[in-house]
């Protein structure tokens, strides 16, 4: 869809009032809403820190007159291959929140196979796995947010 489109339609519902329009062409969608709600997805993005515990357990050591613990343990992920999040939103393991998740540990997939739902911006995108074999761990809890090139599931 063409940006000038786009900006005409923003324009259009500016001044009619309305409070929401959805408009498609072909595959393309577009959904302009003027809820007044302000977007909470730059908040909610922030890095994640160390467990306390990790940091702790040296410096309690070395107030003790202990030598302090030369490494420190990371997060360790499964080997195998990680599908990333294609962009930035929320994601979602089941297309309803009732619904069985589209995909479990252990279970065996095919390249092209539904893994999750991230939603961006109002609309429901599909991810799809980019290969097949089974699913060692799902690493994005549900309802957490994404960040793009974010590793979503470890297949084996």
């Amino acid at each position: 869809m063409d940006l000038r489109k786009v900006k005409a339609l923003i324009d259009l519902v500016e001044k009619s009032g309305i409070a929401e329009l959805e408009i498609s062409e072909g595959e393309e969608r577009v959904r302009i809403s003027r809820n007044g709600v302000p977007v909470a997805a730059p908040l909610a993005i922030a890095p994640v820190a160390a467990p306390p515990l990790a940091v702790a357990a040296p410096v309690a050591a070395a107030a003790a007159g202990e030598p302090a613990a030369k490494a420190v343990a990371e997060p360790v992920e499964p080997e195998g291959h990680a599908v990333k999040s294609p962009m930035v939103g929320t994601f979602y393991r089941a297309a309803s929140p009732g619904a069985k998740p589209f995909v479990e540990v252990g279970q065996t997939i095919a390249e092209g196979d539904t893994i999750c739902i991230i939603e961006a911006m109002k609309l429901l995108n599909e991810i799809e796995s980019d290969k097949a074999g089974v699913v060692k761990a799902v690493l994005i809890e549900n309802g957490q947010p994404v960040e793009y090139g974010e590793p979503l599931v470890i297949i084996g």
